[in-house]
């Protein structure tokens, strides 16, 4: 029996967009980026087995970051760079037809690090009620169709503690949770 695994799919253009047009208004500097690392570490932690990262890249133009792809592999990630025509999302699609084929995988379950409705039908798929699914992401920034399956949310920043630095993030905090203190400084 083969042992169960974690696959934790990352759409990393999504996670840089929402980080940089939604959250910090500018593009983001090397610095304020996740630190994917820690993504993978989460997965383990939470989901207690291993943990693959495929993380997928858009590779349309004829080429990808190197440095970038030479620090994804690493950190023990699997980049997945995909190319295509200007009119196909490479990388929703690749990542639309892993979860397709992790359907007939029954030893795996999936974190999506995502905020992308697109993946709604792959991700109702893989639940199964024996198979854990969940998302990662920024809670304000998930898509509600995606919230609307009833998956385990993450926070990226919260949960994963996937930033080396707090982010300005306006969000609701529920009142068990509010601290004054981080409003006094």
């Amino acid at each position: 029996m083969p042992e169960r695994r974690t696959f934790v799919l990352v759409d990393g253009e999504n996670v840089d967009a929402t980080l940089g047009n939604s959250v910090l208004g500018r593009r983001p500097a090397p610095e304020e980026r996740p630190r994917w690392e820690r993504v993978t570490a989460f997965a383990e932690q939470v989901l207690d087995q291993r943990a693959t990262g495929l993380f997928f890249l858009n590779a349309s133009g004829g080429h990808f970051p190197h440095p970038f792809v030479q620090a994804l592999l690493a950190m023990d990630y699997r980049p997945v760079p995909l190319a295509g025509s200007a009119d196909e999302k490479v990388v929703d699609i690749g990542i639309q037809r892993t979860l397709d084929a992790l359907v007939d995988h029954d030893d795996a379950d999936v974190l999506l690090v995502s905020h992308d409705a697109d993946f709604v039908q792959s991700l109702a798929g893989l639940i199964d009620g024996h198979r854990r699914v969940g998302l990662i992401g920024f809670r304000e920034f998930m898509s509600t169709q995606l919230t609307a399956l009833g998956l385990p949310l993450y926070d990226l920043e919260d949960d994963v503690r996937a930033f080396t630095q707090p982010l300005p993030r306006v969000r609701i905090i529920p009142l068990a949770d509010f601290d004054p203190e981080r409003f006094l400084s």
